[in-house]
């Protein structure tokens, strides 16, 4: 199968590295040329492209599939707008006109902006709470609507992204940006990059056309037990502040997208997940 990966930063090179390692023909964009041709290495093709610039759609390759998992180069509603409303437009005329099976949207569970510590699942309406969680929700419709009788698409909804790279996580509760305190009972949801991945493949494979996925781990936390336990793993004294947390504060459901897709979790938590990391922390 020849696989596109629109955006192949940090979890899209991931994922490219293991489609290549099963098979797959890969090929892989970056907005940066140079950026782009380190892929080679990987053996998955470069192509050095903005989504976002008209006529984009025009430099994509007739492929299998594609997984759209962009990111925004900055912050706020028309940087969103460019790279997940105008970039997926783009991909999608590209599968279109190339007779591609199957799509996937990598979002955000950002659409979620709950501070109720609400369970949100699947079937959960959008709560967005920002101009950019309102982009990410047009995106989420314009890609399944996309959804035909011969392209199937899907939504994944990531939360929470960590794994070996990124773990930033261990970082604010080391400096003290995630502390106790005020609203420390908010709820935190995660997921690693292997089980992000595992998510994604599934939807690719066997993902129902038009449908969203939830790609989050099995045990929403409280940030106080997250804060305890990272700086108990750290060996320093659970950082404290008085400034209130901000944020959002909900429990995000993934039990009915691992049943529906057939994903075993490899880190059912953020404690599974960041203990490996911390052995090589420094």
């Amino acid at each position: 199968m020849h696989v596109l990966v629109a955006g192949c930063g940090w979890l899209g090179t991931a994922l490219a590295r293991r489609l290549v390692e099963r098979g797959d023909r890969v090929t892989g964009i970056r907005r940066d040329p140079g950026r782009a041709e380190a892929l080679r290495a990987l053996r998955v093709e470069p192509l050095a492209v903005d989504l976002a610039v008209r006529g984009a759609a025009a430099r994509l390759p007739d492929v299998d599939a594609i997984v759209a998992c962009q990111a925004a180069g900055a912050d706020g509603a028309l940087a969103y707008r460019a790279a997940y409303v105008e970039a997926n437009r783009a991909l999608l005329a590209a599968a279109a006109r190339g007779g591609a099976r199957a799509f996937v949207y990598t979002g955000s569970t950002g659409v979620f902006g709950q501070r109720d510590g609400s369970d949100v699942d699947e079937a959960t309406p959008p709560a967005p709470a920002s101009p950019g969680a309102e982009v990410l929700v047009e995106a989420e419709a314009l890609v399944r609507g996309a959804s035909t009788g011969t392209l199937r698409t899907a939504v994944v909804r990531l939360s929470g992204l960590y794994g070996p790279g990124r773990a930033g996580v261990l970082d604010r509760v080391r400096s003290g940006r995630l502390a106790l305190g005020p609203g420390d009972d908010a709820w935190m949801n995660f997921c690693h990059r292997d089980d992000a991945i595992a998510f994604v493949l599934a939807a690719l494979e066997r993902g129902a056309p038009g449908a969203v996925y939830h790609g989050s781990d099995a045990e929403p936390a409280r940030r106080r037990d997250v804060v305890s336990w990272i700086s108990g793993r750290l060996g320093i004294p659970p950082p404290v502040s008085e400034a209130p947390a901000g944020g959002p504060s909900r429990r995000i459901l993934s039990e009915r997208t691992r049943a529906a897709l057939d994903v075993t979790l490899a880190y059912p938590s953020f404690r599974d997940g960041l203990a490996p990391l911390l052995q090589g922390d420094g």
